[in-house]
Formats: structure tokens, C-alpha cells, sequence
């Protein structure tokens, strides 16, 4: 069906041979090359009446001749672009395209037409400049991996991690960039299964990253973090890496005490909303209420936390959440400091009497 179904026709080449038609339905374009240039020039002529709704039968058209397998192009699915000079800056990439790669192109943002390739599975925008990443890279549903090593970025917007990315995204490549911390939004990324975030300014990891059921290779290598929160327990490994973060010397004697006592309406309320599971949502509280349930803390008797609580630091050896882990420091150790949270002094107690016994 050609009847204004024509979204464009490119002819700029027209005279060696070539031509695109790009239609609405199916969006798809069909690439014309090695035509002889009197045929095409009237078979575009055909498609442009056809799409007005004119009769082509007056055009003398020649007879349909089948194409050799050897004179048909196969939609284009991969394209690999290494420098400045040859990156496309007057032609389209191709729809049809699954993998792209654009690196070392000198790239201050991410290119609009990029963000129109609704097959796009693998994206690699590696050592380029760009330092802001568009909400519209969400809208990439196909999308599985996203390599953004080597580039400007300061942040990993909190709407890319509330897109279709939350379903799609196994891969995601964020080393050597300027990276201090990762929105709250980031643990809703549930599909990835490896996350390298190496030479960042790290100062911290999302306190919900045991949500992250399906990651199995993590790196964090040389950043700026002082401990791991709570929520690293739960993660299950194949491969870790940590090394080079200036992790402090846990000392579970010297409490951060942040109880309030007696504990505020606000606090009472937020505790027995996420102990009994309450629903609640931006329809019923407001949002910022809201954040603040979403990243409660849970002391080690299991009991929520929200403002109130005591926090220290202990010591774990990363071998309980993965099966290989990269040495932490130069002395061959793999313990590295993760946060606890007590939500009474009673329960803070209970747990020095038995560190105080096991140490003793």
C-alpha cells in the first residue's frame, strides 16, 4: 500500500543509482542501489503519484525483473563508527539498526536520530564528551546494553531508571566517568545482570541495591566509597570488584546515635506502615513522604526505621555475596565495612553483648 503511506523519499544520490523510500507502515526503509538512474528517476516518479492517489498507469514503467540474491542489501543491523570523520552528520542511520556503536567521536550529547532506533539492543557511546544523558534514551524499549564508559557524565538520570529501561537493560557501563552518586530511582533497573561503575567519584552505592535480584558481575573499582550499605547482603554474585575505595576501619563500638526519644508521630507512623506492609503511594501521601518509605532502614531485628535509629559499621567478607571477588587492598583482603542499623537502644545492646563475647 503506497497511498499516503510515504513519510519521505531521499534522492540525493539518485544520479549514481540509489534512493530510499521510507514509509509509515511498516516503518521500514527500502534502500535502492545499483538502479539504472533513467528507471529509478521514473519509478520515484510512480511512487510519488501513487502516494497523491494519482493513476501511474500513464508512466512507462518497465517490466518487474527478479533481483539476484547478490543485488539485494539485507536491512542493516550493525554499525560500528570509531572516529569524527566518519560519522554520518547529512545521512540517516539506519531503522533497521540493533547494534550501534559510535566511539571516540568527540560526542558532546547523545545524537537525536540515535534516539529514533526503536530495535536498538546493544548502544556503545564509549569515549565520547557527553555529559547529559536525554529522559528520551528511555523510550529505547529493545535496549540491552548501554555502554557509556569513558565519557563527561556527572549523573545517571532518576526518569531513565522509571522508563522501559526498568525491563529491558542488562548491561550498563558507566566507568570513568564523574559520577559521585546514583538517584534512588537506579535499584528499579531490575533486569541488569553486570553494572561497572569504576573511576567515579563514588561516595556512595544506592542504599536498595539488593533489589538487584538478577546482577551477577558488579565493579566499583576505585572510587571514593567509605563502607556498603545495609542492603548489599542480599546481592548474589558470580564476580566483584572493589578495589581501590579508602574503606574505614569498622568499629561497631562507636555508634552514629540519631535515636529521638520518645520517638515522633511521624516516625511511629512511617515504622508501622512498612512493618505491616501498609499500602500507600503519591495518591495518598505526598512524595517526598513517599522517597522516604521507599529507602527506610531495617535493624537487625527486622523492625523498619526511618529517622530514629543507631548506625554503625561492620565488617563482612564480600565472599557471602559473590563467588569471585577482587582483593579490596594490597594486603590480600576481601572484608569490606557495610553499614548496620539498630532501631532501639535494646536491640543495639543485644548486639554488643554478642560481638563484645565472640571478640572476648
Amino acid at each position: 500500500q503506497v497511498q499516503q503511506n510515504v513519510e519521505r523519499l531521499f534522492t540525493r544520490f539518485v544520479e549514481e543509482g540509489k534512493a530510499t523510500v521510507r514509509l509509515r507502515e511498516p516503518a521500514v526503509d527500502l534502500c535502492l542501489s545499483k538502479a539504472n538512474v533513467i528507471n529509478l528517476k521514473t519509478f520515484l516518479s510512480a511512487v510519488r503519484l501513487a502516494h497523491q492517489g494519482n493513476d501511474t498507469g500513464v508512466l512507462p514503467l518497465s517490466p518487474l525483473v527478479p533481483a539476484k540474491n547478490s543485488d539485494v542489501e539485507k536491512p542493516k543491523t550493525k554499525m560500528i563508527i570509531t572516529s569524527r570523520r566518519d560519522y554520518p552528520l547529512t545521512k540517516s542511520f539506519p531503522f533497521s539498526l540493533e547494534h550501534l556503536q559510535t566511539s571516540y567521536c568527540k560526542l558532546a550529547r547523545i545524537d537525536t536520530r540515535v534516539l529514533c532506533l526503536k530495535k536498538l539492543r546493544k548502544l556503545d557511546l564509549s569515549h565520547n564528551h557527553i555529559k547529559q544523558l536525554p529522559a528520551t534514551l528511555g523510550d529505547l524499549v529493545c535496549l540491552q546494553e548501554l555502554d557509556l564508559h569513558d565519557n563527561h557524565l556527572e549523573a545517571f538520570s532518576g526518569a531513565l531508571c522509571s522508563s522501559g529501561l526498568q525491563k529491558s537493560l542488562q548491561f550498563l557501563d558507566l566507568s570513568q566517568n564523574q559520577i559521585q552518586a546514583l538517584p534512588i530511582e537506579f535499584c528499579q533497573l531490575r533486569g541488569l545482570v553486570q553494572l561497572r561503575l569504576d573511576d567515579n567519584a563514588l561516595l556512595r552505592l544506592p542504599c536498595r541495591i539488593g533489589q538487584l535480584s538478577r546482577l551477577r558481575f558488579l565493579s566499583a573499582a576505585r572510587n571514593k566509597l567509605p563502607f556498603l550499605p545495609s542492603d548489599f547482603r542480599k546481592l548474589s554474585l558470580e564476580n566483584l570488584d572493589l578495589f581501590g575505595n579508602p574503606f574505614e576501619q569498622p568499629n561497631p563500638l562507636v555508634p552514629n546515635i540519631q535515636l529521638k526519644i520518645p520517638s515522633t508521630l511521624l516516625e511511629c507512623a512511617a515504622r508501622a506502615t512498612v512493618n505491616h506492609r501498609i499500602p500507600y503511594g503519591c495518591h495518598l501521601l505526598p512524595s517526598h513522604l513517599c522517597k522516604d518509605l521507599e529507602v527506610a532502614k531495617t535493624c537487625r531485628c527486622g523492625s523498619a526505621c526511618l529517622s530514629s535509629f543507631i548506625q554503625i559499621t561492620v565488617t563482612m567478607n564480600l565472599h557471602h555475596v559473590a563467588h569471585t571477588v577482587v582483593l579490596v587492598d594490597n594486603m590480600g583482603g576481601t572484608d569490606a565495612p557495610v553499614l548496620c542499623y539498630f532501631c532501639s537502644l535494646d536491640c543495639y545492646s543485644q548486639f554488643l553483648d554478642r560481638h563484645l563475647q565472640s571478640n572476648g
